[in-house]
């Protein structure tokens, strides 16, 4: 499967949990509020439930096919309440081995063997239209993995759905790179 299919696949499934109005702690509702555990947790119920053999797992985030390591990040610059977030950037940008960014967990996919495929998969929300937008950060994400981290990445692949549930979290931007290498 390629990974444009999936990036794909995963867009429709959060768009779909996301118009059943399912809430997450105390937050209003939406996929906004909810943390990266239990998103990859419901799409790899969803994905299974569509005949796909996934589970979620600790390193990789989600085992797809036994074929996709896959690393998810979300980024969100404003919270439930509707202000700006703190450090709600850094998810993708702290470009050292052995942390929780998105270019930590691009290291952590090099140096699995195991599966002939890996991507990494972004969780975005903007605003309709955008208060802040998530271009300057996916540009400098892919700046910093590719010139400064060496890691080489496959084109990005982008898909959009909204309008989503939630106040703050209308627009879903999933944005996905395949790891090479």
């Amino acid at each position: 499967m390629l990974y444009t299919e999936i990036v794909t696949i995963l867009a429709d499934l959060l768009a779909e949990f996301d118009s059943e109005r399912p809430v997450h702690k105390e937050f209003q509702p939406g996929i906004g509020p909810f943390g990266e555990t239990q998103i990859v947790g419901e799409v790899a119920k969803r994905l299974s439930s569509n005949g796909f053999a996934a589970r979620p797992r600790r390193t990789p985030d989600l085992d797809l096919q036994s074929e996709w390591a896959i690393e998810f990040k979300i980024v969100r610059p404003f919270g439930d309440n509707g202000r700006e977030a703190e450090d709600w950037s850094q998810n993708l940008l702290h470009p050292y081995p052995g942390n929780v960014s998105l270019i930590g967990d691009a290291i952590k996919l090099l140096e699995l063997t195991n599966y002939p495929h890996k991507g990494l998969f972004v969780i975005g929300f903007e605003h309709e239209p955008a208060k802040i937008s998530l271009d300057p950060l996916l540009d400098s994400f892919e700046l910093i993995a590719r010139d400064i981290m060496k890691i080489t990445l496959g084109d990005r692949i982008e898909e959009r759905r909204g309008i989503l549930i939630h106040p703050q979290h209308q627009v879903l931007r999933c944005i996905g790179w395949e790891v090479i290498g």
